[in-house]
C-alpha cells in the first residue's frame, strides 16, 4: 500500500514537472523566433551571423523539450515498463546537453553584441534618404520600429553627409515621435525627437533574450532534474510491482488448479 502510494506520487510530480518542460520549451522557443526574426529585419546592422547560432540551438532545445515532455507525460499516466521509463531519462539528458549548449552560446554572444553591431556606424553615416537605397530603408525602419533616433542619440545626424548635403539642420522624419503630430525633424526642437539611440535599443533587446535564454535553460535543468529523480523512483519501484504482479498470477493459477483438483 505505502509502496503504491509512493508511485502514484511519483508519477504525479513526474507530470508537472513535464508541463514545465513544455512551458520552458515554449519560452526558450519564442527568444530563438524573436532573434531569428530580429535578425531577418536588421541584418544589414550585424557584422555576420552567428549571432543567430543561439536561437537556432534554443529553438532545437524548445522542439527537444517539447518532445520530452509529451514523452514523460506518458510515461507518468500509464504502467509503462523500465525500457520506456529509462528512455525518458535518456532524452532529458540529451535535452540538457542542448540546454547547455544554447546557455553556452548566449552567454558568449552577450559579450559580442557591441562588435557585431561595428556596421551601425557606417549605415548611418552612408545615409541618402532614397527609398531605393535598401540601407536608408533599414535605418528609417529601425528608427521607427524601435522608436530611436541615429546611433547614439539625434545629434550624431548632425555630421552625417546627408545631413549637411540637405541644409536644412533636421533629421530624419523617422526619428520624430508618433506623439507630436507637428514634428518636422528639426533639431531646434529636439523634445519631438526619440531620445535614445538605436544602438543602445539593438543591444538592450538582444541582451534582454540572450539572458532571458539563460535564466530558462537554469530553470529548465532544474526542473529536469526533478523529472528525473521522479522516473527513477519510479524505475526503482517497477521490479517490485512486477513481482508482485507475477506472485499474484501464480496465486490465482494455483488456486485454479486447486479448484479443478
Amino acid at each position: 500500500m505505502i509502496s503504491e502510494t509512493r508511485r502514484k506520487i511519483s508519477k504525479f510530480v513526474l507530470q508537472i514537472a513535464c508541463q514545465l518542460i513544455w512551458f520552458a520549451g515554449l519560452v526558450l522557443g519564442l527568444c530563438g523566433v524573436y532573434l531569428l526574426l530580429n535578425f531577418k529585419r536588421n541584418g544589414l546592422f550585424f557584422l555576420d551571423v552567428y549571432i543567430t547560432l543561439p536561437a537556432v540551438v534554443a529553438l532545437a532545445c524548445a522542439v527537444a523539450l517539447f518532445a520530452s515532455g509529451v514523452f514523460g507525460c506518458w510515461v507518468s499516466v500509464r504502467d509503462s515498463s523500465t525500457c520506456l521509463q529509462a528512455l525518458f531519462a535518456y532524452l532529458l539528458i540529451i535535452v540538457f546537453c542542448l540546454e547547455a549548449t544554447a546557455a553556452a552560446l548566449a552567454f558568449v554572444n552577450i559579450g559580442k553584441i557591441g562588435a557585431e553591431l561595428a556596421p551601425l556606424q557606417n549605415i548611418f553615416q552612408n545615409y541618402s534618404g532614397s527609398n531605393q537605397d535598401p540601407a536608408s530603408r533599414a535605418v528609417d525602419s529601425i528608427q521607427e520600429q524601435m522608436q530611436c533616433c541615429g546611433v547614439w542619440d539625434y545629434t550624431d545626424w548632425e555630421t552625417t553627409s546627408w545631413f549637411k548635403r540637405t541644409g536644412k539642420f533636421s533629421v530624419p522624419q523617422s526619428c520624430c515621435n508618433s506623439t507630436f503630430h507637428a514634428c518636422n525633424g528639426s533639431v531646434s526642437q529636439p523634445f519631438m525627437l526619440y531620445p535614445q539611440g538605436c544602438r543602445e535599443r539593438l543591444e538592450d533587446g538582444i541582451s534582454f533574450i540572450l539572458h532571458l535564454i539563460i535564466y530558462y535553460v537554469v530553470a529548465a535543468t532544474l526542473v529536469q532534474i526533478v523529472g528525473l529523480v521522479s522516473v527513477a523512483q519510479l524505475m526503482k519501484q517497477q521490479p517490485r510491482r512486477e513481482s508482485a504482479v507475477q506472485t499474484h498470477k501464480r496465486t490465482v493459477v494455483t488456486d485454479k488448479q486447486i479448484w479443478d483438483l
